[in-house]
């Protein structure tokens, strides 16, 4: 039974062995700077890390997925929701467990936990950022990172509040809605978002095994998903049968149980793709570090070989580290421009969040105004959650496309031509997510006994079974008279009335006093989580750049300072080096070569 990917080691080897190559040649040049870019560029290589996020709504089957998927129960399964913390699974030679935990003014911590508690383990009270499971894996082992996330909509939370924060950095997702019914709107509206943060999306239709009609429900969902343009793979799986078949060993049940096709997409969407992305950015590395080299020997080369043609390959580098010294200015356009967008972003932001918002506030508002809330709310509750969810949602999804187009606008103006690389921005992670808001608050149901109800009316009818007695005594009857009596049971009736439309007019008020409160708190938290996030991409983006502009003025400085020393070599001297730098540059260029190659082959 084929259950993991092709192992890559080929290309990683090959591509270590070029970042080797790269490395020796800089520490040569002593370039210490740029042996240090090299080195994280070996890490990526050596040690790939592929996250891929899982997410659902509650009860959809997603932790069981994942332990069906790893054939390991790392996961808490259950009828009520089991994963109350995103689950990070990942490849380990020993398996250990750790629940990362939140320190006040400090970095979160680390604490060990003993396998057998995995599902039941506590902080003392200390707020649970993420529980980590290594486990030793073929599929893991690969570079493969699960992340088990709280059902959408857990704790009163809006589901793209915390979840697309992860998925911004995914490198692939699976969307779980399992075979019960068709894609509902805000799961469509959901996976349209997700879709637009990561490309490399699936969405899995679960528990296949529980429902016989499950093939109609695949037929509708590829139907809505046609409906909303959006190209995504369903794969229909059973993790009940899945579990059964490594149980037995059973290739029947496995097929049966549709795993295969998840580990082909795995194989054939994920790993390779990644694989490929890995490729071009090692090799766009390697090349951009031999070029920063290769300008020191080739300067120093020009000089050696013609005197006259050094002087103005000095005065070509003059300028040349004249440009790069303004690039670190904080003068420099690069700088201005990425100051002024992050601003404006993030009133942009701000504001596209109140507007929707408050939309969705009216709305809400005006949905109160037309029935009796306390009837309504749990109705109305799950509505106000689902449209505050999209619009969170929506506005993390523009915030995200904006802050990707400024980066490419600041990398335009940094590099002339436009290829400088941009940053792997770390747009969110799993110890910075959006923190729960409150739940929206219980309203009174409205619902009075009749013994209440009798009180009501009773009192209303009081004064008009007196005001009328008192009239037909003078009329000759008595003070309790058919008349009096009919006069306090239209009174009374009204007073009820009346009571009942003062009640509802208060949980109405109090309905709109709650949604307000409601949304509030959702604007200041999500609005609180973009700063922080803009700030992040601000600082990566300048100390991105500021590296790059570094890393070009050092080695335009060395440059100038080799052809200059070249000037007072001697003549026996000067052929001797001519000889080493032709070779050394020759490598180089080869290397270099190499390195552009592999950036533009085909995966």
């Amino acid at each position: 039974m084929q259950n993991t990917p092709v192992d890559p080691a080929s290309r990683r080897a090959t591509l270590a062995k070029l970042v080797d190559e790269a490395t020796e040649h800089t520490c040569a040049a002593g370039r210490a700077d740029l042996a240090a870019r090299l080195a994280a560029t070996r890490t990526r290589v050596v040690d790939p890390r592929l996250r891929v996020v899982v997410v659902g709504s509650l009860g959809q089957g997603k932790s069981r997925f994942v332990n069906a998927l790893l054939g390991l129960d790392v996961c808490a399964v259950g009828d009520d929701e089991t994963t109350a913390v995103p689950t990070l699974v990942q490849h380990a030679a020993e398996a250990s467990a750790a629940l990362v935990v939140a320190e006040p003014g400090a970095d979160p911590e680390r604490v060990p936990i003993p396998l057998t508690e995995l599902h039941s383990a506590h902080a003392d009270g200390r707020e649970i950022r993420r529980l980590e499971v290594n486990v030793p894996s073929p599929l893991l082992a690969d570079g493969l990172v699960f992340v088990d996330t709280p059902g959408v909509g857990g704790h009163t939370n809006p589901h793209t509040s915390a979840t697309l924060t992860l998925l911004s950095s995914a490198d692939a997702v699976f969307v779980v809605s399992d075979a019960s019914q068709e894609f509902t709107a805000p799961e469509v509206s959901f996976l349209r978002q997700v879709r637009t943060l990561c490309p490399a999306v699936a969405v899995l239709v679960t528990k296949t095994d529980l429902y016989p009609h499950w093939r109609a429900i695949v037929d509708a969902d590829r139907t809505h998903l046609q409906r909303a343009d959006l190209d995504v793979p369903l794969l229909p799986v059973s993790s009940l049968l899945r579990e059964h078949a490594l149980r037995l060993d059973d290739e029947s049940l496995h097929r049966e149980s549709g795993f295969a096709a998840v580990y082909d997409h795995l194989r054939d969407r994920v790993l390779a793709r990644g694989a490929d992305a890995d490729r071009r950015a090692v090799a766009q590395d390697v090349a951009g570090v031999v070029d920063h080299v290769a300008l020191g020997v080739a300067g120093e080369l020009a000089a050696l070989r013609d005197p006259d043609a050094g002087a103005a390959a000095v005065e070509d580098l003059v300028r040349a580290k004249t440009a790069a010294e303004a690039l670190r200015a904080r003068a420099a356009r690069w700088q201005q421009t990425l100051a002024d967008g992050i601003t404006d972003l993030a009133a942009d932001i701000d504001h596209d969040l109140r507007d929707r918002l408050r939309h969705v506030t009216r709305l809400a508002e005006a949905a109160v105004d037309e029935c009796d809330p306390g009837k309504e709310w749990p109705r109305l509750g799950q509505w106000l959650a689902e449209q505050v969810a999209e619009s969170v949602g929506d506005n993390f999804v523009w915030a995200h496309e904006r802050s990707t187009a400024l980066a490419a606008t600041v990398a335009d103006l940094f590099a002339a031509d436009g290829a400088t690389r941009l940053p792997n921005l770390h747009l969110a992670d799993l110890d910075s997510l959006f923190e729960p808001v409150d739940p929206l608050e219980d309203l009174d149901p409205g619902r009075i006994g009749p013994g209440q109800k009798m009180l009501v009316g009773m009192k209303g009818s009081y004064g008009g079974v007196l005001m009328f007695g008192l009239v037909t005594t003078f009329m000759g009857m008595a003070l309790i008279n058919p008349v009096s009596i009919g006069a306090g049971v239209v009174l009374g009736t009204k007073a009820y009335r009346d009571d009942k439309q003062a009640r509802i007019a208060k949980r109405r008020l109090d309905a709109k006093t709650a949604i307000r409160r409601f949304t509030d708190d959702v604007g200041f938290q999500v609005g609180k989580e973009s700063k922080d996030r803009l700030r992040s991409i601000q600082r990566q983006l300048r100390d991105h750049f500021t590296e790059l502009a570094d890393q070009t003025l050092r080695s335009v400085s060395e440059s100038l300072r080799a052809a200059q020393e070249a000037a007072t070599v001697e003549q026996q001297q000067r052929q001797q080096r001519i000889t080493e730098l032709e070779e050394t540059l020759k490598t180089l260029v080869a290397l270099r070569d190499r390195a552009r190659e592999l950036a533009g082959a085909q995966a």
